[in-house]
C-alpha cells in the first residue's frame, strides 16, 4: 500500500494530513487497493513515510468521515465499497471507429481552430525577457487581499447566498460595485439593468455579435484591429468594413455609415495603443445617431495613463445610448479571473442576459461574491494605484530602451497603455525575429495577425506588464542585436 503513495513534501503550503489524505483517495479511486486488503496500520504507515503518527490517524479518521474508508474490528481499515458504487464499466469494443475516419468535414458547420489568433506559450514565466502583452507579473498580484475577499466569500451566510441557482440573476454586491466603483472612473454612469456581469470581456463581444449581427449585416472593424473581435464577427457575418487607423485612432471614414455595428478601441487603440481625442469621439457618437449603427467600446487597458488624466470612456458622452460598453479586471487584477462586465441600454442587457442564460446561465457566483468584496473594500482602488506606478516605471524605462537601442524602429506618440507598438525597418521579418528571440530567452508578438488586408510582417507588439523593470533595458539590448539577422535575406 505505501509503495502507491508518492513522497510528502513538507515544503508545500497544504499539509502533510491533507496530502497524504489526497493520495490515499486517488489510489482508492484508480483502483490500485483491493477491497480485501486492509490498509497499513498508522504506526506502519508513518515510519515508512517518515511522517508523526499523528498525522496518518487524522488522514485516517478524515477519510473515514467522508465514507473512503470503513474500520473493522481488530482488522483495521478498508476501502468501503460504497464509494466505488454507481461507476459503468469500461465498454469492450472490438472493432473501435478510426476516428480519422471520421467525415468531419460535413459534420461539422464551422471550424473556429482553423481561424488566426494571438497565440503565447504556456511556460512564458520561465523566460528572462518575456516583453509579452496581457499577462501580469506575479509580483503586483494582491494575494493577500484576495486570500481574505476568497476566505470571506466562502464564510456560511455567503455560501448560503451564491450556492442556490440564480438562473440568470447576478451577484447583486458586484452590480452594486461595478455601478458606484468602476463605472464612475471612467464617467459612466448607469442603473443596476443596464449591467451584466460576463465571463471576461471575450463572452460580452461574443453575446453583442450574436444578437446584433447576421449575414446581410455590416460590421466595422479597426484594421488594424483585435482578432478575436474580427474573428468573432466571422462567425456572424462575412460582410466586414475594414476601417483605417491613424494617429488618434480609428477615423471617421464614410464607410461607417453603411455599418450596422462598430468597434472600437478609443482609450488605447488595440494594437497600436493611440488614443481617440474628444472631438473625434463626438463626431463618432453623431455619425451613430444620424445613420442609425451602434458602437462596442472595448474600454481595456483605460486605467494606465501616465502623462495626463485618462480620456472619459465614449459611453460617458453616450447621449442617446448608441455605445455598448464592455470591460472587465483581466488588465488590474489577473486574467485567469474571467469576470467582465457589459453595460448597455436596458433592452439589449435584457437579449443578452437571457442569451447568457441559455450559454451557462451566470458566471460562478463564488467568484463574483469574491471580487464584490474586493472592490467594496477598496482593494481594487489601492491596487490600480500600484499598478499605476509600477507600469509608469516601465513605460518610461521602455521607451528609453527602445530610442536607445532600436532608433530605426517607428513608435506612434502614446502615454499610456501596458504595451508599445512597434515597427520595424523595410524588410524585417518579425516571425523569424519571434524565433531567433525565442532562442535567446526572449519572447516578442508579431504585429501581422492584426492587419487584416495586409501582411504587417514588420510589426510586434512589445509589452512590459510581466517583465520586471530590471530586465526591459537588457532585453531590448539583446533583442537589438538580432535584428541584423532577422533582416538576413534566406536563400
Amino acid at each position: 500500500m505505501s509503495q502507491l503513495l508518492f513522497h510528502l513534501d513538507s515544503s508545500l503550503p497544504t499539509s502533510l494530513q491533507q496530502q497524504l489524505r489526497e493520495q490515499i483517495v486517488h489510489a482508492i479511486l484508480d483502483g490500485h487497493i483491493p477491497l480485501d486488503e486492509a490498509l497499513p496500520s498508522s504506526r506502519k504507515l508513518a515510519r515508512e513515510l517518515q511522517v508523526a503518527r499523528n498525522t496518518v490517524m487524522l488522514a485516517y479518521e478524515q477519510l473515514l468521515d467522508d465514507g473512503y474508508l470503513i474500520a473493522k474490528s481488530r482488522s483495521g481499515y478498508f476501502v468501503n465499497p460504497e464509494i466505488l458504487e454507481g461507476r459503468a464499466e469500461k465498454p469492450v469494443r472490438l472493432n473501435d471507429i478510426d476516428a480519422e475516419r471520421m467525415p468531419w468535414e460535413r459534420l461539422l458547420t464551422v471550424r473556429p481552430s482553423q481561424q488566426e489568433t494571438i497565440r503565447k506559450p504556456s511556460d512564458w514565466h520561465r523566460y528572462d525577457y518575456p516583453f509579452l502583452y496581457g499577462q501580469i507579473d506575479p509580483a503586483l498580484f494582491p494575494t493577500q487581499h484576495w486570500r481574505e475577499c476568497g476566505r470571506d466569500s466562502m464564510s456560511v451566510p455567503a455560501i448560503r447566498s451564491w450556492s442556490v441557482d440564480h438562473l440568470n440573476d447576478d451577484d447583486p454586491l458586484l452590480i452594486e460595485q461595478i455601478h458606484k466603483r468602476l463605472l464612475p472612473r471612467r464617467g459612466v454612469w448607469a442603473k443596476p439593468e443596464e449591467i451584466l456581469v460576463t465571463v471576461g470581456t471575450q463572452q460580452a463581444l461574443w453575446i453583442a455579435a450574436m444578437l446584433l449581427l447576421k449575414p446581410g449585416r455590416q460590421f466595422g472593424m479597426e484594421n488594424p484591429g483585435y482578432v478575436d473581435m474580427y474573428n468573432i464577427a466571422r462567425m456572424f457575418t462575412d460582410d466586414i468594413r475594414l476601417l483605417p487607423v491613424d494617429e488618434q485612432g480609428m477615423r471617421p471614414v464614410e464607410e461607417l455609415t453603411q455599418c450596422s455595428l462598430v468597434y472600437t478601441t478609443p482609450s488605447h487603440q488595440s494594437p497600436t495603443t493611440v488614443t481617440m481625442p474628444l472631438e473625434r469621439r463626438r463626431q463618432l457618437l453623431d455619425m451613430a445617431e444620424i445613420e442609425n449603427f451602434l458602437i462596442i467600446e472595448d474600454d481595456y487597458d483605460s486605467e494606465t495613463n501616465y502623462l495626463s488624466n485618462p480620456t472619459p470612456a465614449l459611453k460617458s458622452l453616450d447621449r442617446h445610448s448608441r455605445v455598448i460598453y464592455v470591460g472587465s479586471l483581466s488588465k488590474t487584477l489577473a486574467p485567469g479571473l474571467r469576470l467582465g462586465y457589459m453595460v448597455a441600454h436596458p433592452t439589449l442587457i435584457r437579449e443578452a442576459r437571457a442569451l447568457r442564460r441559455l450559454m451557462l446561465r451566470h458566471p460562478p457566483t463564488n467568484n463574483q461574491r469574491a471580487l464584490a468584496l474586493f472592490l467594496d473594500r477598496g482593494y481594487h482602488d489601492a491596487l490600480l494605484r500600484q499598478i499605476h506606478q509600477t507600469f509608469e516605471n516601465r513605460w518610461h524605462c521602455m521607451s528609453e530602451a527602445l530610442k536607445r537601442h532600436l532608433p530605426t524602429f517607428h513608435t506612434p506618440s502614446t502615454f499610456g497603455g501596458s504595451c508599445f507598438w512597434v515597427r520595424g525597418p523595410e524588410g524585417l521579418d518579425c516571425t523569424r525575429l519571434q524565433a531567433l528571440a525565442r532562442a535567446e530567452g526572449i519572447l516578442v508578438e508579431c504585429g501581422n495577425l492584426h492587419y487584416f488586408d495586409r501582411p504587417g510582417s514588420e510589426y510586434m507588439r512589445l509589452g512590459f506588464s510581466a517583465i520586471p523593470e530590471e530586465r526591459i533595458e537588457p532585453g531590448i539590448e539583446r533583442l537589438a542585436r538580432l535584428i541584423p539577422k532577422a533582416m538576413e535575406r534566406s536563400d
